[in-house]
This record gives structure tokens, sequence and C-alpha cells, in this order.
């Protein structure tokens, strides 16, 4: 992994940011976590996503944000505002310590910075996370996990090589529907699982929108940095402090469309159930009319278990003795063909809630459970945790590049109409006449040596 060279300006505003003293205030948080034990955080893309993990971050006492990193300045300087004011009103005291750079390469510098949030868009993930790695930062990033699957392999060596905690952004294991469902799945509870609907959104289109002169303080340049350098539109970088997830996450150049964004979260989570964790599908099936279709694009695993793309519930499941599906907030469980708990619709299903239904579930069919999945009741806290024992988190960088190589995989049936092969282990079509191209693993071309 090459990275371009600083020009020396910039190396020198790097210099003058870095030494720069912090003004602390001389008490800094409760009495409840020492200064030495509290953990310096830097975060890196600073929308939407980020604005709520500086939510969450804020209150807590074992942390502390002390820098923010955004390629667009009017987002960068609100995030860092916003932490000041929050830090000030909360000692009393006035605070000045959160650095805001527009190099993401200034904040790994820092060697006081002991955890690195990523939520830049996906094209960014794997570089900006193997610097991390390599900069001794454990690091939480949000899922999809890379742009294409070489780059999740390279990530995977990175963490391994570094030995660093590495926690990917796919929550929902974290909530307790999707883990009862999964454990229900592993332990046998509606039989043999034949089938599997994950439903989620479209496939990517290419960009094609039309230049607009790029917004003022924005380094448009470093914001494509390994894709094409494409015209300035705000579907990509929308214009100042926004309140939604921009578009570019529907493009082929810069994301891979619902398959990737919402398929990191169902596709995890149906792998989770399945006990393909760090292993994934046999085989990709294109669906009819490829070029034009939104749905129908399958995954075959080992054991003949189908797994389509479909207008759906959620997530899924099944078998020969009955159906289990889930959602965010949602979950239902059908057993010889008769509802056995649900929650599904709050205007239905009334006189109950989906806390009652599925911990029925759990006391009622899983206390003697042979297969007891890993039990995390807070994503980020599964963190932290992990960050001071040093064990393996909930969703580790290997479980994430195993979804996101399966979600990479599907996207194979809808950008060339793939019917392959795949090996799962080496993460390659399986042989010369599996229906597969080695080229679509990785990037056609990365700009500027930001490649992986």
């Amino acid at each position: 992994m090459k990275s371009p060279d600083f020009s020396r300006r910039r190396f020198l505003q790097g210099a003058a940011l870095l030494s720069a003293p912090l003004i602390l205030p001389g008490r800094v948080w409760s009495q409840a976590t020492a200064p030495s034990k509290r953990l310096n955080v830097g975060c890196i893309g600073m929308g939407k996503q980020m604005h709520g993990h500086v939510g969450n971050l804020l209150p807590r006492d074992d942390v502390q944000i002390v820098a923010v990193c955004d390629v667009d300045t009017t987002r960068r300087e609100h995030q860092r505002r916003r932490i000041e004011e929050a830090y000030a009103k909360k000692t009393g005291e006035s605070y000045k310590g959160c650095a805001a750079y527009t190099d993401f390469r200034e904040l790994l510098a820092r060697k006081d910075i002991d955890i690195v949030l990523i939520a830049t868009p996906d094209h960014w993930h794997a570089y900006i996370a193997i610097a991390a790695v390599r900069a001794g930062k454990d690091v939480y990033c949000e899922k999809p996990l890379t742009y294409n699957v070489r780059e999740a392999v390279e990530l995977v060596k990175a963490v391994r090589a570094t030995g660093r905690v590495f926690q990917v952004g796919s929550q929902q294991r974290s909530s307790k529907e999707f883990r009862v469902a999964a454990e229900l799945v592993r332990n046998g509870l509606i039989g043999r699982v034949h089938a599997v609907g994950v439903s989620f959104g479209d496939p990517a289109q290419p960009y094609d929108k039309p230049a607009e002169p790029v917004e003022p303080g924005l380094d448009w340049n470093l914001w494509c940095g390994p894709g094409p350098l494409v015209n300035y539109n705000p579907m990509l970088s929308p214009r100042g402090v926004h309140n939604h997830f921009p578009h570019w996450r529907n493009t082929w150049e810069f994301g891979g469309g619902m398959i990737t964004d919402w398929g990191a979260h169902h596709i995890d989570i149906a792998q989770w159930a399945l006990d393909k964790d760090e292993n994934g599908p046999v085989e990709v099936r294109a669906p009819r009319d490829w070029q034009t279709a939104k749905r129908g694009a399958q995954l075959v695993y080992a054991d003949g278990t189908v797994l389509t793309h479909v207008k759906g519930k959620g997530v899924s499941f099944y078998g020969t003795e009955g159906e289990i599906h889930v959602n965010r907030g949602k979950f239902e469980f059908v057993r010889d063909a008769k509802v056995v708990h649900k929650f599904w619709d709050k205007e239905v299903d009334k006189g109950t809630s989906l806390e009652r239904e599925v911990t029925l579930t759990e006391r009622e069919f899983l206390a003697d459970a042979k297969v007891k999945l890993y039990n995390s009741k807070s994503h980020f806290q599964d963190f932290m945790d992990a960050v001071v024992s040093r064990k393996r988190p909930i969703c580790d960088v290997a479980i994430g590049a195993s979804t996101t190589i399966a979600c990479h995989v599907m996207n194979f049936a809808y950008r060339y109409g793939a019917n392959a092969k795949w090996d799962p282990v080496r993460n390659k079509f399986a042989g010369f006449n599996s229906g597969g191209d080695s080229r679509w693993l990785t990037r056609e071309r990365y700009r500027d040596n930001w490649g992986v």
C-alpha cells in the first residue's frame, strides 16, 4: 500500500498541528475514570453516521474525542465545535482540545490517539483502516468493510499482522432479536434450512450526475481518492451539514448499491445463522435479465442452502419444520405452520412487544440450547471491552470481511451477469471454467497510488 507524498506545505501544517499544545481543563472528567485509563479517540469521516457516533461518545467518561477529520471544512468544523462545546459544558471550564484535520494521515500520525472510528464513504474504508492499524490504533469501521474483495483480504492480513482490535459496524449482531433468530436456526428449531431470503434495495448504477461548482472548503480530489476523479455533484458529497445518508453508496464507482449497504447487515445475519462466518457461498447465480434486474441474485452454500435477494421481511429462514423472519424491531417464529411468537406490526400485534416475544422464545426453546452465540448488548461497548481485554469483538475484521465478500459476490451477478463457482476459503473463483473473471476482485485502476 503506497501513500502519495505530502507536499512541503502540508507537512509543515501537519507538524504545527501535532506539536501544538492542547488546552485542557485542570479537572477533565468525573473521577470515575482516571485520566491514565481514558482512551483518546480520533474520528474520520464526519457525516451523518459519525454524527451519531459522536453523540454516543460525548457522555462517556472512558473516552475523549481529541481529533476529527473530514475533507469538507463545514462538516469538520461543525463537529469540532460540537465536541468542544459539549466537553466545556461537561467540565464547566473552557475546552479547546479537539484538533481538526483535512488529511487522515495527520490524525493517524498522532501517537496519543488510541482508537480510530472510520465512517467515510466505502471506497476509503480499506486504505484508511490498514493505515490505522499499522499506526498502532484499534479501529471501529463502518460497514460495508471494503469496496471490493481484494481489499477485504488485505485488510484482514493487516489486522492480524498488527494484532489490533477491529470491530465492524454490523450492529445488528448486538440486537437480541437477531441473535435469538440465529440461535434458533443453529439449534435446528426449524429443521434443516434450505432457503434464505434477504430483503434490501437495488444494485448500484454508474455515476452520471451533471457537474456543479465544487462546494467551497471541500478537497474534492481527496474525497475521490482511490476512485475516479469525477465531476462534483452534491449527490456524492452534500453541501454543508446534512442529515441524510448521501447517495454515493448507489454508484459503482464509490459504493455497491444496497447490496453492500443493507446487504452487509442482512447477509451478515444470514451467514451468522448458517454458521458461515469467515466462510461464504460456493456459487453465485445471476437473475434473468440481469442487466436491468433489481432482485433475484442468489448465493449458494456448500450444503445446498440458497440465499436469494428478494422483496421480503428482512431476513427470512425457511426450514423443513418452520420459518423465522427477523428485522430491526421485528420478529416472527413459525413452527409446523403455526405462529409461535410474533411481533411485527405494532398496530396488529397489540398487547405484546418485541422484547416479550423474543424473551419468551428464548426461554421456551433455547434454555438448554447446545449452541449459544456471542451475546453482545451494545455494539460499541463490546468494542470497548475488547480493546481492554485484547480479545476479538463480536464482529471482528475477519467476520466483516466474509460478509462484505459475500455482498461483492452477489454484486457480480448484477454487474456482470455472473453464474460462477466461488472458493470462500481462497476468496477467488473456484477454477478456470468457474464462470468468473479475476479482474472483478479489485478496482481496475487505483488513482494517485491510493491502491491497497
